[in-house]
Parts: structure tokens; sequence; C-alpha cells
């Protein structure tokens, strides 16, 4: 028997209300997302993203993709990050020395020589002090899933070799944008210069700066060998770095799929504490092998170091919040009694 023209409409219709079904679970259960940072893909932050991207795309059987942009392919940190809170980014990694105004509890992490080793920020970060940190973000419009890792600053430069505390006095080094920051390395002699990163090499390069203090792995992997040479390991401050990802976005993902991406950045900060680690002690071997020359100070011109920046530190330990350091630094004191 034939079909008739109602028969064959009412096929075609049903057909079509099927496909739009289809399209219409397909769109609800599967979002694709953007990841910014300003990191090379080699970085070890750089690497752990790709791993946190494909973390995610397996728990989540596809349905969440990620695609990561490294290099600060989407912006400067700050830019980042307003971006996150706007929506219009879905996750970055890095600094949040961008919110350190407004949240005023995370500029502790300027405070110099905090912390003695990888071991006890892990310890700190990871417990009561670090998520409470993380859960402040939630009125900003960025949700912090971790503290994905970090690593000691140290200070090269192009003009002489750093032997004792008074060879820093008037170089013109890059700090970050940062009040603790600036008024730390002001207070030891130093022309603080605050500047977003992306634009230090060319700094460098036409001779604007004397240097920058940062990790090895980040001066290494930039290639900062070509403009600058020498290298001082003082380990003055550890700048840790954030996944965080947009809470506008983040509501629209099923609880499986929060989960999953919750999972799967611990993976992803894991692997990129171990690696970065192992590549810091490279990167110093590296850059003597490029032609840096690098020196280590003493414990004695340390404490100089210490000495100079103690009355930074009590100034905004109140503009901080007195019980907010007290109770950090017992946090630490802690992590570094149970080694």
């Amino acid at each position: 028997m034939k079909a008739g023209p109602n028969s064959f409409i009412g096929n075609l219709i049903t057909s079509m209300l099927g496909a739009v079904c289809v399209l219409a679970s397909a769109s609800a259960s599967s979002a694709e997302a953007r990841l910014g940072h300003g990191f090379t893909e080699q970085h070890p932050r750089g690497q752990a993203m790709v791993r946190f991207a494909a973390e995610v795309d397996k728990a989540t059987g596809g349905q969440v993709k990620i695609k990561v942009f490294a290099n600060s392919l989407l912006g400067s940190e700050e830019k980042m990050l307003q971006a996150v809170q706007s929506g219009t980014q879905e996750f970055y990694l890095g600094s949040l020395v961008p919110f350190s105004v407004r949240k005023k509890e995370l500029q502790i992490f300027d405070f110099p020589f905090l912390f003695a080793d990888d071991g006890e920020v892990a310890k700190v970060l990871d417990g009561p002090v670090g998520q409470k940190l993380l859960d402040s973000l939630g009125d900003t419009g960025a949700t912090g899933l971790t503290w994905a890792g970090g690593a000691f600053r140290n200070v090269a430069n192009g003009k002489r070799a750093i032997n004792k505390f008074e060879d820093l006095k008037g170089l013109k080094i890059r700090v970050m944008q940062s009040p603790v920051a600036i008024e730390s390395f002001k207070a030891m002699g130093i022309n603080a210069t605050p500047m977003a990163y992306a634009e230090v090499f060319t700094a460098l390069e036409i001779g604007a700066l004397d240097g920058l203090e940062h990790p090895p792995v980040d001066m290494f992997q930039n290639k900062i060998y070509e403009v600058q040479k020498y290298l001082a390991i003082t380990h003055h401050v550890y700048t840790p770095v954030a996944l965080v990802v947009s809470s506008k976005w983040f509501a629209t993902l099923s609880a499986d799929q929060q989960a999953a991406v919750r999972k799967a950045a611990v993976i992803a900060r894991d692997f990129e504490r171990a690696e970065e680690i192992r590549q810091d002690k490279d990167a110093v071997s590296q850059l003597k092998a490029k032609g840096m020359t690098v020196t280590e100070l003493a414990p004695a011109e340390l404490e100089k170091m210490r000495a100079a920046v103690k009355p930074v530190i009590e100034k905004f330990s109140g503009t901080i919040g007195a019980d907010f350091v007290k109770n950090f630094y017992a946090e630490v004191e802690k992590s570094r009694k149970s080694k």
C-alpha cells in the first residue's frame, strides 16, 4: 500500500522533531571551553593544563572539551581574569595578583621568606587556609578549583653578579604589580618597577630594565638568558598559581561534570608541582649552560634581606588583617613541624 501525502508529511515532521530533540539533548549535555594562561606549552604549567583538558575530556566521555591557549594568547593575566569573571572565558591558570587589591588576604603570598620549601607550601595551600582563600573568590564571578602549584622567585640582572645584599641596591628590577612586592623591593634599595610580564623581555632588551625577579623555569622558557647575564638564587618569594573557572559557565555543567572537572584539576595540580620541582633544578643548569653567571646568597646575606623587609611585612599585616596573618603563619609553622 502506498503512503498518502498526509502520512509522508507526518513522518517527515516526526523525523525533524526527533533530530531537533537529539541536537537539543547534545547541546544540553556537552560544553566547550577555553583555558588561557601566560606560560609556554613546554612549561610545567603549560603541560599540566594540556593534561587537565585531557582528563576532563576522558572523565566526561567527551561531553566537556577544553581548548588550551598558552603564551598569553588570550591576553594578560588581568585581562584573562576579567574575562573569566564576566563569563567570556571559561578557565584561567596563573597568579591571582590582579585580585589582591580587592582580596587583600592574597597579598600575603608577596611576603618575602614566607615559606622555606615546596613541601610546606603544598601542605599550607592544600590545607584549610588555602581552601579558605579559594572559597573567598566566590563573589568575584570566578570559582577557585585548586592551587595548581608555583615556584620560588630569584633575581636576574644584566649589570653585575649578586654576591651580597648590597649588590642589589640601585638596580631597576621588574616586580609584580603588587603593593607588597613594590614596597619590599624598595625597602631593599632596589628601583622596583611594576610591569606586565608580557612586556618584560623587550624592556630588558632595550635597557629600560636592569633585571627581573622570577622562577628559573620561567626565565629559561622565556629565554631570559638572551638579555640577562647574572642570576642570584634568593628564593625570596614563592608565588602560587591557581586554576579558576567562570562561575557562570561552571553552573551550566551537571553535578557529575563539575565533579569530573574538580578531580581533573587535582590530577593536573599534582603533575604540575612534581614537574615544576624537577624542571626548576634543570633550569638553573640550563641557564648556566647558556652563559649566565649563577650565584647563591649566603644565609647571612639573606638575613639582611629579611631585616630590610620586616617593616613592610609589619605594615601590610595590619592592612591584610593581623588575625589572618597570624593564623597563616601558624599554618606554615605547623607544616614545618610535621616534616
